[in-house]
């Protein structure tokens, strides 16, 4: 049960993550492009501390590696408080890697434990049943984020703040700025009573397997094609899901007129959406191949994505809200489909390489975000369709794959 409130835990910050787009947009009046940064240096953090994170708990254990990501992700929290309290974009971008680097750490180990825990034949659906919690995560970040930082934004735009005087500005500013630190500082302390509590349980220890070396596991995994284009498709689907809900706000603003605090009532209804379809595809595994259903969902969310590009208003928002609905499967199943048939300490390495493919979201978002400041909101949905296109090609080949091996 510990192990699956990590699923929720990076659920709170991923999505809460989203909404910063929105908030720095109008404190600090940025382009989409400049508050892309958020997401780089979060999805950015992955790439750097998965394989670190992957070669600790092949030298440790599970239990280690889970203690180490909780201490930087509350470490990252707190540095929140001088970020804002020094107004430094550069320093929000370092509190958000170091925190984003724990929940690296937190990924690379809590997938493979979970995968670990039962019979390979039921893998893929155990992993699907735990990240039940991430969406429940991202439902508490948004509701926290609304609540707490959206709702403590001065209504003044980027004209207005502009003819502010200096000190004027800099009160608001502050206000707001603080806003976020405190959020993010009670997190940070949260996460300090479950580090004490999982540090004084005993829990499970994976038997693993004789240590061949980080080069040895590289060498078998770039020949294991399942693995290797998992990664590719993995990249992409991080960075559809990341481009899709960071710039949920900013497309309901600009079709429906909204205020960013209202807005972000129809990006916590995709991310319902998205638990509600997580439990059903879970469900349906039961009786479907996790194959089937991933080929299904991410034609829909083609589909779905070609509608919010040609579309306007309401019709817009219904398909922008069923993306969500498509995805809630993807990324676990991906997961487990990539590693199937991986043991030991390899499947610790290979679960490092599907985390560093987060990186996906730190270089498609701004990607969407250049196509945004050029062509339009709307039209920057181009770009996650072009990755539900690749996700697709990747599971018809997965899918001929097992077919021809009956």
């Amino acid at each position: 049960m510990l192990v699956s409130l990590l699923f929720l835990l990076w659920g709170v910050a991923n999505n809460m993550n989203d909404t910063l787009l929105a908030a720095f947009k109008r404190i600090m009046s940025m382009s989409d492009l400049q508050t892309s940064l958020v997401q780089f240096s979060f999805y950015g953090a992955y790439f750097c501390f998965a394989l670190p994170a992957a070669i600790f708990i092949s030298r440790h254990t599970y239990k280690a590696g889970i203690l180490l990501g909780l201490a930087f992700y509350a470490a990252g929290c707190m540095l929140f408080y001088p970020a804002a309290a020094t107004a430094s974009y550069g320093f929000f971008l370092f509190a958000i890697y170091v925190m984003a680097g724990g929940c690296a750490i937190l990924e690379t180990t809590a997938n493979p434990y979970i995968l670990s825990m039962g019979p390979a034949a039921t893998a893929t659906r155990r992993l699907n049943i735990a990240q039940t919690l991430n969406p429940l995560g991202a439902i508490c970040g948004i509701l926290a984020s609304r609540h707490f930082i959206l709702s403590e934004l001065n209504a003044a735009d980027a004209a207005e703040r502009g003819n502010m005087d200096t000190q004027a500005l800099a009160a608001i500013q502050s206000h707001e700025l603080f806003s976020i630190s405190r959020t993010y500082m009670l997190i940070g302390g949260l996460l300090l009573a479950l580090f004490i509590v999982i540090a004084l349980t005993r829990m499970p220890v994976d038997k693993g397997s004789a240590h061949s070396g980080i080069a040895g596991s590289f060498r078998r995994l770039a020949h294991n094609k399942r693995w290797s284009y998992g990664v590719i498709a993995q990249f992409f689907y991080v960075g559809a899901q990341t481009g899709v809900w960071s710039f949920t706000i900013r497309l309901v603003m600009s079709e429906l007129g909204m205020n960013e605090s209202d807005s972000s009532l129809i990006f916590l209804y995709s991310i319902i959406a998205f638990t509600g379809f997580r439990f059903i595809f879970t469900w349906l595994m039961g009786y479907v191949s996790p194959a089937i259903l991933l080929a299904v969902s991410s034609i829909t969310a083609i589909i779905c994505t070609a509608c919010v590009i040609l579309c306007d208003g309401t019709a817009a928002i219904i398909a922008l809200v069923a993306i969500s609905g498509c995805m809630s499967l993807m990324f676990p199943t991906i997961y487990g489909i990539a590693l199937d048939g991986i043991s030991g300490d390899d499947a610790k390495i290979a679960a490092s390489g599907l985390i560093m493919a987060i990186l996906g979201g730190a270089l498609i978002t701004p990607v969407q975000a250049a196509v945004s400041d050029a062509a339009g909101i709307s039209l920057s949905f181009i770009v996650p369709l072009a990755c539900f296109i690749i996700i697709t090609i990747y599971i018809t080949g997965i899918i001929r794959k097992n077919n021809a091996t009956r």
